[in-house]
């Protein structure tokens, strides 16, 4: 059995590794921040604990056998319960993946400190900080190349079609995912929606400028 002294030791480094992954959550306002990783670290640390230890009493029964990782293997699946509560459902977007995989992570932090595996969860508390801090900016930029773009035309009717748009992309126009044309009853006139994928917005620019080079054309406008 361990000595006390080592049991809080194991259980404190938990909370402490588990407080700050949860900051890191905390300060993007997620519901599972600072306590929620801190709790799910410290008890996920004495289940190992006593999935190692607590059964020294009768582990040297020559009628007992008993297999140490078979509680601790329950914190394996039984976190993904938790770990849903956090996945949101906001309109056609899902939110929470990033948290509920964050307390997955700091469930097994928790196995290793239990087990005394201390360079391994030190480790991993720094790799998973990395990921969720230093590797979101990287994310972010690459959504923003990735994200849907439109241009908004009001031109002469007919003056703009779908061909004429392609002209005006050139090499790009693979990346047209729609294409909308309404007239105008007022003045008979066409508003044109162009919406684009995977472009930047420097080829988005790029290519409205184009477009109001073309005669007919009155105004164009990039909305997204």
């Amino acid at each position: 059995m361990l000595a006390n002294t080592e049991l809080f030791i194991r259980l404190l480094l938990a909370a402490a590794l588990g407080s700050v992954i949860g900051f890191e959550r905390e300060r993007l306002l997620w519901a599972a921040g600072l306590r929620t990783h801190m709790l799910v670290c410290v008890g996920s640390s004495l289940i190992m604990i006593v999935s190692a230890f607590g059964f020294s009493d009768i582990v040297n029964n020559p009628h007992v056998v008993l297999d140490p990782s078979r509680i601790a293997a329950q914190v394996v699946s039984g976190i993904g319960f938790l770990g849903a509560g956090t996945i949101l459902l906001r309109g056609e977007v899902v939110k929470g993946l990033t948290t509920a995989a964050s307390l997955w992570s700091v469930a097994a932090i928790g196995l290793a400190v239990g087990g005394g595996l201390y360079t391994a969860a030190l480790s991993t508390t720094v790799i998973i900080l990395v990921i969720l801090a230093g590797i979101k900016p990287l994310e972010e930029r690459f959504r923003a190349q990735m994200a849907v773009r439109t241009i908004r035309l009001s031109a002469e009717h007919d003056k703009v079609t779908l061909d004429v748009v392609h002209e005006a992309a050139g090499l790009r126009a693979s990346r047209v995912k729609q294409f909308v044309l309404r007239q105008r009853l007022e003045d008979g006139s066409d508003e044109v929606l162009v919406s684009f994928i995977r472009l930047s917005p420097q080829s988005v620019e790029d290519i409205a400028g184009r477009l109001r080079t073309i005669v007919g054309v009155r105004t164009v406008e990039v909305i997204g």
